[in-house]
């Protein structure tokens, strides 16, 4: 899976839009949507916001998330907060030894999306590219760190909690490949088995 079909799945995501248009239930594979009135809020699977956006349709209402202001990402109303200042997520992410857990298991694609499609409707959208940016980078470096040492140690296996798709994919061939040399190493440097002769006098 490449990045382009990560990103195909997050497009799956629902927000909420504004239309100004009326239209009636619409009926689709993968659920009913609306019906559509003016002024009024209603969900919608992203690839079909965005596409309203375009169209000037539709004004879009960023996930509850992305409001920079007090709205936890973690459990129990603790852990990250897109707040200022703009280092303070990055600085929580590199507090904890292992990945904490984020907004939404789309959180990096659903942010590209809006910003490059509906950033008019984003409020404060350049402090948000940047502290999902400071995340993304702070994450990858903590998973870079956490491979070295699984190759390192020579471990088998690896608990990953709270890796989004995007974040696995992105790392997923260097470290397949990494273990895959590792195990040729291991199978090259093992010694040969004994073999026992006998000789029949």
């Amino acid at each position: 899976m490449d990045a382009s079909e990560v990103e195909f799945l997050a497009e799956k995501e629902l927000v909420t839009i504004i239309p100004n248009f009326s239209l009636d239930k619409i009926y689709l594979i993968g659920g009913d949507l609306g019906p559509f009135n003016p002024g009024l809020p209603v969900e919608v699977p992203l690839w079909l916001a965005i596409n309203l956006k375009q169209r000037q349709k539709c004004r879009l209402l960023p996930p509850e998330w992305m409001d920079v202001g007090e709205h936890p990402w973690g459990p129990g109303g603790s852990g990250l907060y897109l707040d200022l200042p703009a280092s303070s997520v990055p600085d929580q992410e590199r507090k904890e030894e292992t990945f904490t857990p984020v907004p939404s298991p789309h959180y990096m694609e659903i942010t590209k999306l809006l910003l490059n499609h509906a950033s008019d409707n984003i409020p404060k959208a350049d402090t948000i590219r940047t502290l999902i940016k400071d995340l993304w980078d702070t994450r990858m470096a903590k998973l870079r760190v956490s491979a070295d040492s699984f190759v390192r140690q020579q471990e088998a296996h690896a608990k990953l909690d709270n890796l989004t798709l995007m974040e696995i994919n992105s790392s997923g061939a260097f470290l397949t490949q990494a273990l895959n040399h590792m195990y040729k190493l291991r199978t090259n440097l093992q010694p040969p088995e004994s073999t026992q002769t006998y000789s029949l006098t």
